[in-house]
């Protein structure tokens, strides 16, 4: 009884290696989900998630369309492999966008990693039951037979290998480049206002003199490096007349500060602030006016006087850029009455 058990194991063991490139495409794919959850600035997560995205699921969906090796050759089998990895990848990720769970690295990484695993297996019973089993890639084969078609070719044809082999060569550098040194994201900052519940509504906009009221006034900072924000808070009666912003009065209300550091933008999890203040304030004059929140970055907030008009003095600059976009803006229109 032992020495079957042990032939068994033994048989299995020789099978395994005689198929061990689907055997280390299902144990890279095991091995990477705890690499990205646990260790997910380990340079392992690179070098094997680029095979698993880019030549895992075609080598394993060739394996398994062509488990003989008479149906296509091993240079055609790798250049298949890359070519419908790179189809199958993007659809996977359509068929998620289709989906409740979206192009999420969680759904992403399950289907992928699914696909490459089940289609390994399927390939392996293909290959064991086929007269003539394509067996694992061989290196010194492949080279040998590389060589052996570049020494027969024209000089044509070793011109065109030679360009083909350095052009090749030089994209695969180009990709670890890029990978090894990623290209800094967009520069960018959050700025919005919230009603007094946290959300894009029931923002206070009808009020009476010495009402109390509240916004939450949030920023993030997506600039790669420490910023020095201001924010100055205004009280502005304006007119749009032949295209142009006319500022009839700006009040000061309030400013204030705040440092900021970088924070990277999170596409994977769920959206959480970085800062957010809960602004209370009240208005003592009536009227209709817009309240003007204006972002400024590494300079110090103005402080004025509350209430005092400063239409005159040079600030309706400030009004007008916001208008036409060149200041971080945003503005409630306000109805206060006595």
């Amino acid at each position: 009884m032992i020495n079957i058990r042990a032939e068994v194991s033994r048989r299995m063991r020789d099978e395994l290696r005689r198929h061990w490139d689907l055997v280390t495409i299902v144990v890279l794919t095991l091995i990477l989900v705890p690499i990205i959850y646990f260790l997910p600035d380990n340079p392992l997560r690179i070098v094997i998630g680029l095979p698993f995205i880019l030549f895992f699921p075609g080598y394993a969906l060739i394996a398994f369309l062509f488990p003989e090796k008479k149906s296509i050759d091993v240079v055609e089998r790798i250049a298949l492999s890359f070519g419908l990895s790179i189809a199958v990848t993007p659809l996977i990720g359509l068929a998620l966008n289709y989906t409740p769970f979206g192009i999420r690295l969680d759904p992403i990484l399950a289907c992928i990693g699914a696909f490459n695993m089940i289609f390994s297996i399927i390939a392996f019973y293909r290959r064991k039951r086929a007269e003539d089993p394509f067996l694992p890639i061989q290196l010194p084969a492949i080279f040998n037979s590389l060589k052996s078609n570049f020494k027969q070719g024209s000089k044509i044809d070793r011109l065109l290998n030679i360009i083909l082999i350095v052009s090749i060569a030089a994209s695969l550098i180009a990709l670890v480049y890029v990978i090894a040194v990623p290209k800094q994201g967009e520069k960018f900052t959050e700025f919005y206002i919230l009603g007094p519940d946290g959300k894009a509504h029931n923002y206070p906009t009808n009020l009476t003199v010495g009402e109390n009221a509240t916004v939450i006034i949030g920023i993030a900072n997506h600039e790669y490096r420490e910023v020095d924000y201001a924010v100055e808070i205004w009280l502005v009666d304006s007119s749009f007349v032949n295209n142009t912003t006319i500022v009839n009065h700006m009040y000061f209300f309030d400013s204030f500060s705040v440092r900021l550091a970088h924070t990277p933008v999170n596409l994977e999890g769920n959206w959480t602030p970085q800062w957010e203040l809960r602004y209370n304030f009240s208005l003592e004059m009536p009227g209709q006016y817009k309240m003007w929140f204006l972002l400024f970055k590494d300079q110090m907030p103005f402080e004025g006087v509350r209430y005092q008009d400063y239409v005159n003095s040079g600030m309706a600059s400030k009004i007008v850029d916001a208008v036409e976009g060149k200041i971080l803006s945003l503005n409630l229109s306000m109805n206060v009455k006595e």
